[in-house]
């Protein structure tokens, strides 16, 4: 009794700690831009339509929301405007994060809830909305987007995802599915406490995964899934929202696939698969004439795959330095051989995911920063857009894919994803001809409801304690 009485003001100073400083916390050293009335000048802008590029652009803020954007001399710039010459650099809109997570998985089985260093980072790399597409722990998320929308934490807009549901081979970390009642009544659960999307996992039934999304979608939210013991047309079948990772989580290519078992080196002969076959084509048009949605991840796969180019040192400087050691001597071994996947399937991929693309799908992108680490949040996105690149896209197709696209699948379009007068401003100012960059490392300034965030001053802010906080 007496050591309880000794814990308990120690806890109570403890919450205090960690709660009163929140409130009080002043920002103004982030920002490189106040909210108010901005005029960004000279610009050139990729607009997150598909659009080709506009060049000398004027955009015009007021508050939080975009009131005008056309050539530079067109626009009418109010007297009161704080006038900001970006000549040289592009803006693209900000990017939506559609397989993002507010943890990280690193080195030698290390896992932390990054709800500050992670937030951050998301923010600082130009990703102004994440779904967090599974929880290890959906209070930390939960509480983590109402901080944000509170303006009491930096960070994107967050739409927090439930616990994993997945079979009874699934991780300790997750809901371990005994059946489809105990679907139901975990969904109903985390729908009412708020959280707005769903994912299942490998090992999920077709009776289980049916439904989760029979109860997800009376509940009013969704359902998206990183699969293996269901196959894409069954999942899509059953009523799914979204599938995850693109051809690395769909087994039924696989000849020896039984039903509700997930077949151990299904993608072992993946690179001869062809894209343009009826097998895989069946598969596009299930999924096209239902609406399901595909994320393409490739960062977290090619952090795995040997003889790629060596992992950006950006990632190591921001990492924690016991994690940045571990990561580093992982990545090098698998790019000098060890890595799990085969580099040809690792290109079938791409090549799964542009097919997907031209045969009319809609495709976007998340960073899934686990694995063994390389591949962390914010900077996992900006190396998404360097694959795309490879896979073949365009730059205007890449910034659509990375933001209306995503903005499209969350339902949030009308207000974000492009950039157009009426919608919120989140925008990323890059310091660069982005076309000829060939990548986001130079992202500026980060807007985020009008609010212009320094990315170099939030970087350094978290710089050697990503993966620990």
């Amino acid at each position: 009794m007496r050591l309880l009485v000794r814990l308990v003001p120690a806890l109570l100073l403890a919450i205090t700690a960690s709660v009163a400083p929140l409130a009080a916390q002043n920002f103004d050293q982030f920002v490189a831009i106040p909210s108010g009335t901005v005029a960004l000048t000279h610009a050139k802008v990729i607009d997150g339509t598909g659009a080709p590029a506009m060049m000398d652009q004027t955009i015009l803020l007021a508050g939080d929301r975009i009131t005008a954007i056309g050539p530079s001399g067109s626009i009418q710039v109010p007297d009161n405007a704080n006038v900001v010459d970006v000549s040289g650099k592009t803006i693209i809109p900000g990017l939506v994060g559609l397989h993002n997570h507010s943890y990280y998985t690193g080195g030698n089985g290390r896992a932390a809830q990054l709800s500050f260093s992670g937030s951050r980072l998301y923010l600082a790399s130009g990703v102004t909305t994440i779904r967090t597409t599974g929880a290890q722990q959906p209070y930390a998320e939960l509480n983590l987007q109402r901080e944000i929308e509170a303006g009491r934490v930096i960070g994107p807009t967050m739409y927090a995802t439930g616990p994993y549901l997945t079979g009874e081979q699934g991780p300790a970390t997750m809901t371990r599915l005994e059946g489809p009642e105990q679907a139901r009544r975990v969904v109903r659960y985390w729908a009412e406490e708020g959280i707005s999307w769903f994912k299942a996992y490998t090992w999920i039934s077709r009776a289980e995964l049916g439904a989760a999304i029979e109860e997800a979608h009376r509940n009013g939210v969704q359902v998206t899934a990183h699969l293996c013991s269901v196959g894409y047309r069954e999942a899509v079948a059953l009523g799914i929202d979204n599938l995850e990772h693109g051809l690395f989580a769909n087994s039924e290519y696989d000849p020896n696939k039984q039903p509700d078992e997930c077949p151990p080196g299904f993608r072992s002969d993946y690179a001869n698969l062809d894209v343009n076959g009826p097998e895989v084509q069946a598969t596009f048009r299930d999924m096209i004439d239902n609406d399901v949605a595909m994320t393409s991840t490739l960062v977290v796969y090619e952090i795995s795959v040997s003889g790629r180019p060596p992992i950006d040192e950006r990632v190591y400087d921001i990492l924690a330095p016991e994690i940045s050691e571990e990561v580093r001597a992982i990545a090098i071994a698998r790019r000098a051989g060890q890595g799990a996947i085969d580099p040809a399937v690792f290109d079938k991929a791409m090549e799964y995911e542009r097919a997907f693309v031209d045969a009319g799908g809609l495709l976007a992108a998340g960073v899934d920063p686990t694995g063994y680490g390389a591949a962390p949040p914010g900077y996992g996105d900006q190396r998404n857009y360097e694959l795309l690149l490879e896979a073949g896209f365009s730059v205007p197709e890449v910034v659509q894919i990375m933001s209306l696209n995503g903005a499209r699948i969350l339902g949030i379009d009308g207000d974000v994803g492009s950039i157009e007068a009426g919608k919120v401003a989140d925008l990323v100012v890059i310091d660069a001809d982005l076309e000829a960059a060939g990548n986001l490392h130079a992202t500026e300034v980060v807007f985020r409801h009008g609010i212009g965030w320094d990315s170099p001053g939030l970087i350094e802010s978290i710089r050697g304690i990503v993966g620990i906080r």
